[in-house]
């Protein structure tokens, strides 16, 4: 994707948003509420919900079911070709699910399955052009909006951002928390 250029009508540092009424309310409510982690845990659930929605209309706009895109988009991500079995551990499905979604695939003309030249007995999956066109488009929508959302902050601001989302994350991923560590 392109580098992110300055941003124009860039929102002042200081300019409230939606959390801010929130955590005012709930801070009438629950006097002990820390501001701050409320407003920056409601502030990624709202991103997160903003982005989901972002991408669901991206693949109603492309005719994509998630499935489909996430197969394409696993496909893409080893280069345009793999066999099924790679496909189903990346995907974490049974052969058979993988084996009905490239069915449909192939239909469209988003894949080709070819027997393998060194083995004639297994087969290679490739991405088709139109496949290809049709993910990354699809990807893209999402991806403009990433970079419209963050072109707000400098470079410097988007790395601090990045590396402390990383240690959030690596401490949800530790499990030393109440639930099992989370996986996806």
């Amino acid at each position: 994707m392109a580098p992110i250029g300055e941003p124009t009508g860039t929102p002042r540092a200081d300019a409230p948003d939606w959390t801010d009424g929130h955590v005012a309310r709930w801070q009438a409510v629950l006097p002990e509420l820390d501001p701050v982690v409320e407003g920056a845990v409601t502030r990624m659930k709202k991103l997160s919900v903003h982005l989901r929605r972002v991408r669901e209309q991206s693949l109603l706009d492309f005719g994509l079911e998630r499935h489909e895109f996430d197969t394409l988009h696993r496909l893409a991500g080893r280069g345009g070709t793999a066999a099924p079995s790679d496909l189903a551990q990346d995907l974490d499905l049974a052969p058979a699910s993988v084996a009905g979604r490239l069915d449909a695939l192939e239909k469209r003309g988003f894949v080709r399955r070819t027997p393998a030249a060194a083995d004639r007995h297994r087969v290679v999956v490739e991405l088709t052009r139109a496949g290809r066109a049709t993910w990354l488009g699809a990807r893209d929508v999402l991806g403009h909006e990433e970079y419209r959302l963050l072109g707000v902050l400098s470079p410097e601001e988007r790395a601090t951002l990045n590396d402390l989302l990383r240690r959030v994350m690596a401490a949800a991923e530790s499990g030393t928390g109440t639930l099992d560590p989370w996986h996806g």
